[in-house]
């Protein structure tokens, strides 16, 4: 803040808190000073969350004794390392092979959060929805992550993975990529083998290198309907 703007809060104050009015010129000049040395690098206000005069009406409203500088510097403080603790770093747009760069970037995004600039970027955020658009060009170029020597290699110990890329490549539908209602397999892992005993109880589950034909048919039509949508 500056001086007008610690005027501004001082005349707010009391109007909430006659106390701390200062009618002398001098002392009223002094107290400006006083709470502008303590106060100079806190905002008035921020885009998200932050208004000194709410911090300075709590204040009044759960505390008998008047109000000190030092009482809005710590709130200040504390709505800071609050913002900071609820946020999560979300992964830089910049070239991870510039580290400077990358560097840049997540302070700036921190710094952002701290001051109520930006809200904080939850866990929640970076585990759904789609990739940032600004990383798909560094995607396309590493390309995938297991080369396809290995991928063939480990084919026989993972046969449902296996099958399922099979069938994209030869243009068929992403098996696994939706639900099955048979077995309730979720979206990406394989179908299995219920074994059900005489009182109907499930006596096993083995997985299914071939998924059930109704998971089958559910996935050709959803893919009928990305082609016509």
């Amino acid at each position: 803040m500056n001086p007008r703007e610690v005027a501004a809060v001082l005349a707010y104050l009391g109007r909430l808190d006659p106390r701390t009015m200062r009618t002398d010129t001098g002392e009223a000049r002094d107290q400006i000073a006083q709470w502008h040395e303590l106060l100079g690098d806190v905002p008035f206000t921020t885009e998200h969350g932050w208004d000194v005069r709410e911090a300075i009406k709590s204040h009044v409203l759960a505390s008998p004794y008047p109000i000190l500088p030092v009482d809005v510097a710590r709130q200040w403080r504390t709505f800071r390392r609050d913002r900071l603790s609820r946020h999560t770093d979300p992964t830089p747009v910049a070239n991870p092979d510039n580290p400077a760069a990358w560097r840049a970037e997540l302070l700036g995004a921190r710094h952002a959060v701290a001051t109520g600039q930006a809200v904080p970027a939850t866990h929640r955020q970076l585990t759904s929805g789609g990739h940032h658009p600004g990383l798909k060009p560094y995607a396309d170029a590493v390309g995938s992550y297991i080369p396809a020597a290995v991928r063939a290699e480990l084919a026989p110990y993972r046969p449902a993975r296996a099958a399922r890329e099979a069938a994209i490549a030869a243009g068929g539908p992403d098996v696994l990529g939706v639900r099955c209602q048979w077995c309730h397999a979720i979206e990406g892992e394989p179908c299995r083998s219920r074994r059900v005993g005489l009182d109907d109880s499930a006596r096993g589950s083995a997985p299914r290198a071939i998924p059930h034909p109704s998971r089958v048919d559910l996935a050709e039509a959803a893919r009928a309907e990305r082609v016509a949508a």
